[in-house]
């Protein structure tokens, strides 16, 4: 068990404090497996951490039971090395920026820089947003980083600035230091108070507080939530999308806007951009996917293949395809230059994000706490066969049944991999004396 201080955003710091609140979070020490939903899943691009001896990679995932995990992955088997703590509510999203640093982002508000490679230690924490922190995009070649939330905002850090340490001062400030409610999986249970409940404790006797520090470069202009965010290699060109149903496109090293893309007719739910940031592909909730020249600043293609809302993407290296799922339970491949889209699997539950791992298997992120795995590359090769559909204005799944009251046949059944999670606390109820709670963990009773 480890305790974690919550003070609320220092962005509202003009607001007279009326209380302290403390969150605790009660969970096993030595649990390797998510309890909850798994929000998002990235891929290690570090080639240096690579596992050479088993030839494996590292993967990172983020849950709604708070908790980031980095797993050493195989060929027929992933072991849970480190179990990164210190979020109080879901981890929507996590990027690899360097070779050793991760940063996430959270329902609390925060954002969170972490040693990838650690135990588990938390290096700062941001708080600069004023609502959830949806979205997180990290230029490979850069130390620039872009977040954007229900805010309506979004962010471009440096986070080379951004980590340097910084001084305690008389007022409080945006940035926090320190190993911050960290805790490693391997390290025995215990109380830890956060330097940040510390800090408010000083606070609210006078004596010390967090300096302001460094300050992100705001990318002005969004009216309403921002739920995706994609950079190119360089970090030169960010593009955000949200419930406007338009794309923006910035120049992250000012913040200044560059055009604004109109196409999707409603939300825009996912976004992806090649290395050079000349194509962008958009994922909405009109369940269609669009890819756009921002060179001709319009729209070159639409594939309608969904029948529901695209909430993922995943495109291969060389940007020639891409892997879309979303609310309709389904994950397609599709060739960009062709248009031909296959159906690759089915989940038992929505798509919230996808990672490709060396162009051969797709990990599939969904609200269930298993994290799935599926063969791409032989998927590529089958699509190659002839078994797939041309994507046309109307979805072909929709149009399909339609017509024959048919639906078409994913390409695999059933996972190749699947690392299993826990069930979650569904309900619970503090009993009359105080000291007791019955929680619902599935369809079974515990106390």
């Amino acid at each position: 068990m480890h305790r974690v201080a919550s003070t609320g955003n220092a962005a509202n710091a003009s607001r007279p404090r009326k209380e302290r609140r403390i969150t605790l979070v009660f969970s096993d020490s030595y649990d390797s497996k998510h309890c909850s939903g798994i929000n998002c899943v990235k891929v290690s691009g570090a080639s240096v951490h690579k596992n050479s001896a088993q030839g494996g990679d590292y993967l990172f995932t983020g849950s709604r039971d708070g908790t980031l995990k980095r797993w050493e992955v195989g060929s027929d088997a992933a072991v849970c090395c480190a179990t990164f703590e210190s979020h109080v509510d879901w981890v929507n999203d996590v990027v690899q920026t360097g070779s050793d640093m991760i940063v996430s982002c959270s329902s609390d508000t925060t954002l969170k820089a972490w040693k990838a490679f650690s135990s588990g230690e938390c290096v700062r924490t941001f708080r600069q947003h004023s609502d959830y922190v949806t979205s997180l995009a990290a230029a490979k070649d850069s130390n620039t980083l872009a977040s954007g939330g229900l805010g309506c905002e979004v962010f471009i850090w440096d986070l080379e600035a951004a980590l340097v340490p910084v001084s305690r001062a008389a007022k409080d400030g945006m940035v926090e230091g320190g190993s911050e409610g960290s805790h490693s999986s391997g390290s025995p249970g215990g109380f830890v108070l956060s330097d940040r409940a510390t800090a408010v404790n000083s606070i609210s006797s006078g004596t010390v507080s967090i300096s302001q520090g460094y300050s992100p470069v705001p990318a002005k202009g969004h009216k309403e939530s921002v739920y995706a965010l994609a950079i190119n290699d360089a970090g030169t060109v960010l593009v955000s999308g949200g419930t406007e149903k338009v794309i923006r496109v910035w120049d992250p090293r000012s913040g200044s806007k560059q055009m604004k893309l109109k196409g999707h007719t409603d939300n825009v739910r996912t976004l992806l951009m090649d290395s050079s940031g000349r194509l962008c592909i958009s994922g909405s909730s009109d369940s269609t996917i669009r890819l756009w020249d921002l060179g001709q600043q319009r729209c070159i293609h639409s594939y309608a293949v969904h029948t529901d809302s695209v909430w993922a993407l995943a495109s291969s290296p060389s940007f020639s395809h891409v892997y879309s799922g979303g609310r309709d339970l389904s994950v397609y491949l599709t060739d960009l230059s062709s248009r031909e889209s296959t159906l690759l699997c089915m989940e038992q539950h929505p798509v919230l994000q996808l990672a490709l791992q060396d162009d051969e298997w797709l990990w599939v992120a969904t609200p269930d706490s298993s994290l799935h795995r599926w063969p791409a590359r032989s998927s590529l090769k089958t699509m190659q066969k002839g078994s797939s559909f041309v994507a046309g204005s109307l979805p072909y799944a929709r149009a399909r049944a339609s017509l024959d009251g048919s639906a078409p046949v994913p390409l695999h059944a059933e996972p190749a991999f699947v690392i299993p999670g826990t069930p979650g606390i569904l309900r619970h109820a503090v009993l009359n004396d105080r000291r007791h709670a019955l929680t619902k963990v599935s369809q079974c009773l515990h106390s």
